[in-house]
């Protein structure tokens, strides 16, 4: 089983940025987490960042016949890129949406996902564990495992 977990715009300031809400691991931290993580549930993962919209577009598009699923974090590109919807929408393996923060909890503009209607589901507000909760529901639903 093979995942990628993308990272959007902003996620490589992790352990700089707002460390009150967003904690004080970095990117690096939770990528080799999810590394191991990984290992024990048997499951490769790639991990990618960037900053850019197309390069996020592209990196979903490039998945379609490497990977089983998709973990996401679209940051800030999640309340308006309509692009990257269509590009989640447009593949036929599940994609997962992640926040590390509760973005219900935060500003009005945060409340609101453009990408959350195109993917199986949302974890929110659950820290780094809601990477490795997401990658437990993907193995679940690639694998047809029923609990």
């Amino acid at each position: 089983m093979k995942f990628l977990v993308i990272n959007g715009p902003n996620l490589n300031r992790l352990g700089l940025r707002e460390p009150a809400i967003y904690g004080s691991k970095t990117l690096t931290d939770l990528e080799m987490d999810l590394l191991a993580f990984g290992e024990v549930e048997q499951i490769e993962v790639t991990c990618f960042q960037s900053n850019h919209e197309g390069d996020i577009i592209d990196a979903i598009h490039e998945a379609e016949d490497q990977f089983d699923g998709i973990v996401l974090n679209p940051g800030a590109f999640t309340h308006y890129s309509y692009a990257i919807r269509d590009a989640i929408a447009s593949v036929s393996f599940p994609v997962i949406e992640v926040h590390i923060s509760n973005v219900h909890a935060r500003e009005e503009f945060r409340h609101t996902s453009v990408t959350a209607p195109v993917t199986i589901g949302q974890i929110i507000g659950l820290g780094f564990k809601g990477y490795e909760l997401a990658m437990l529901a993907l193995k679940e639903r690639v694998g047809g495992i029923q609990r």
